[in-house]
């Protein structure tokens, strides 16, 4: 049979459910259309599961440095189970996974649960934008809709040569559901995914080195940033290599692990380790979902849409990583709204992709928003910049955490906030603070005025903003 609504939604993931239940929410009925799990790649197989193994990382770290604090553990008590660790992270997506299904339900959305596939016009409909339905019986169904909101997501990016086989050659997806813990993993790519994996891994034993093409780690992020992440995992075991292109002919599988040549500015390298993750970044889900069916207008690169998520096609509209852009589920789901309230005739409030905050799980976190000091500088921007180190923080001190620093860049003319970077404990908390004073289009004196609670760390915001124009009181 077919199944009518006014928003049909390909795709279950962060993007998709939340662009579901704000239709939802504005009096549209809705069908969600999701081949594998709701919840998509963030819940089942990105930000939940690895933000879990990274939790039981860092409570495995501190109990072996315990001894800091006064406390006193001896390490052969301590030890590490991790198929407990899996269990605890697979009872996490389940948790999250239940409540999720149980708000669609409370929203009134249709859950269909097969493969979609964009169809032309056809008996149905006049144009393009139904949806054909394969269930995993066999069976099939169509879904037609007034509008179709497109949210497939992505997949990690292969390198030719370095096929993922799921043993010796990792996707992060594998890696998630290894049984037990290689000896060693080089990662090759040192970007977000790349640093959060080393950073785990290693305080869980791991003998780590990450190969990264690139001149530094985290090519996206402030450049100071980057050099302090590169020095904290160094100090931590973890090799860093960057520099690097990996010979994919050149790697062979041996009895204890695999084995790859590179090169560098010093010469050729082999590398060797039980396993190797392939961190290189992730690519949008386009095929086999029908757009050649459409006059969507789309490229390797992703979908192409408007400001409200508008494809070539006004009626469809595609948010979230199949547009490429911003590869963030905050962002998906911000973008979610944004579609469901235009075709809802509302006016949604808009984003720009640089005051959306990024986040790094690593230890220790980094977390940013706005233009790195150099991107400022290449944009024509005459910056002035404040930073406090959490040397200088009570709270920092007390935790035990003080590497690292928040960094702010401030437009010397206007005295504009236009990017806020910070490395070290809770970054990725702190960031909210200062992500809404550049959302709010504050200047460094309006945040260095606000009185933040002592000792927390928080005072690091307002410290390197009064820094800003040399005003610090604290360092």
């Amino acid at each position: 049979m077919t199944i009518q609504v006014d928003v049909a939604v390909l795709g279950g993931g962060p993007g998709g459910y939340t662009a579901a239940i704000r239709a939802a929410q504005l009096g549209k009925s809705v069908a969600v259309i999701e081949m594998d799990k709701l919840g998509g790649t963030c819940l089942h197989k990105g930000c939940i599961p690895s933000k879990s193994l990274l939790r039981s990382a860092e409570v495995y770290r501190t109990l072996l440095e315990a001894n800091q604090y006064g406390i006193t553990v001896e390490q052969q008590a301590v030890s590490l189970q991790f198929d407990l660790v899996q269990q605890r992270k697979e009872q996490t997506v389940t948790q999250l996974h239940n409540g999720l299904r149980s708000l669609m339900k409370k929203n009134g959305i249709q859950i269909i649960e097969g493969k979609g596939r964009i169809i032309g016009p056809s008996i149905f409909s006049p144009r393009s934008g139904s949806v054909a339905v394969e269930f995993a019986d066999g069976e099939m169904d169509s879904v037609v809709s007034t509008n179709l909101i497109i949210a497939t997501g992505s997949r990690p990016r292969v390198l030719p040569g370095l096929e993922p086989d799921g043993e010796h050659i990792l996707t992060s997806d594998d890696a998630l559901v290894m049984d037990k813990l290689p000896a060693s993993m080089l990662i090759v790519g040192g970007g977000v995914i790349g640093v959060e994996w080393a950073s785990l891994l290693q305080d869980f034993g791991v003998q780590i080195t990450i190969a990264e093409a690139g001149a530094r780690l985290l090519p996206g992020e402030d450049q100071d940033v980057s050099s302090e992440l590169a020095k904290q995992l160094a100090k931590r075991g973890v090799r860093v290599l960057t520099n690097i292109s990996l010979t994919a002919d050149s790697y062979r599988v041996q009895e204890d692990g695999i084995e790859i040549a590179g090169d560098t500015p010093e010469g050729k390298v082999t590398l060797s380790a039980s396993k190797l993750l392939l961190s290189v970044g992730r690519v949008p889900n386009l095929e086999a979902i029908g757009l050649e069916n459409t006059d969507i207008k789309y490229s390797s690169s992703g979908i192409e849409v408007n400001r409200f998520g508008q494809t070539s096609e006004p009626h469809i509209y595609a948010i979230g990583d199949v547009i490429g852009g911003v590869q963030l589920a905050h962002a998906a789901a911000k973008e979610g709204v944004v579609a469901a309230e235009h075709l809802s005739e509302r006016q949604p409030v808009l984003v720009e992709a640089r005051q959306i905050p990024r986040c790094i799980y690593s230890a220790p976190e980094v977390a940013s928003f706005g233009l790195t000091e150099s991107e400022a500088r290449e944009q024509g921007y005459e910056v002035k910049i404040g930073k406090i180190p959490f040397q200088a923080i009570g709270k920092a001190i007390v935790l035990g955490e003080t590497n690292g620093f928040v960094k702010v860049v401030a437009d010397k003319s206007t005295n504009d906030i236009i990017g806020v970077h910070i490395i070290g404990p809770h970054a990725t908390e702190l960031i909210g603070e200062a992500a809404l004073a550049g959302w709010l289009n504050a200047s460094p004196w309006e945040i260095g005025q606000l009185v933040h609670a002592h000792p927390s760390l928080s005072e690091a915001i307002g410290e390197a903003m009064l820094a800003v124009d040399g005003q610090s009181i604290s360092y």
